[in-house]
């Protein structure tokens, strides 16, 4: 075990002289002009496979699902539109309540939102209802006294 990089990941590696592999049939492609083989990999390749069946078993894919349809089309909002990309404070905690006040902003503009759709078209449903009592009273009016006028010359 060692730590590899700038990131300092923890990582296993795997030696193997070329004495070992005289009798395989792979030697000349697997080792080339070295002196080993060196197979390196991550210290958490156990974590990493756990991980994956999790993943990719049926309620997995189901929870993924469901998150791609909830939770990420808001954090695109939030950060595409809202101004988002970057949170400019120190620590989880402070992190944390600008993440609460970003998620309460975007539900107050979306319920203001559906209550504003849902009153501009009740307004203007009545407006529309009045306007067309109006001009049904209008067209009557008009109907009747062109009724009443050819009422009077006939008779």
């Amino acid at each position: 075990m060692f730590y590899e990089g700038v990131n300092n990941n923890k990582k296993k590696e795997y030696r193997a002289s070329k004495k070992v592999c005289i009798d395989c049939p792979l030697r000349s492609a697997c080792l080339k002009k070295s002196q080993e083989k060196r197979i390196t990999i991550t210290y958490y390749v156990e974590e990493y496979e756990r991980n994956n069946l999790r993943v990719n078993s049926a309620r997995g894919r189901y929870m993924k699902g469901k998150r791609q349809s909830t939770v990420e089309p808001v954090f695109g909002t939030l950060t595409q539109f809202l101004g988002l990309r970057k949170i400019n404070t120190i620590g989880i905690k402070q992190a944390n309540k600008v993440m609460h006040m970003a998620a309460m902003a975007y539900n107050l503009k979306k319920y203001l939102k559906f209550t504003q759709k849902r009153v501009k078209s009740g307004a203007g449903m009545l407006a529309l209802l009045f306007c067309l009592k109006k001009r049904v009273y209008e067209l009557e009016k008009l109907f009747l006294r062109n009724f009443k006028i050819a009422n009077y010359k006939v008779t």
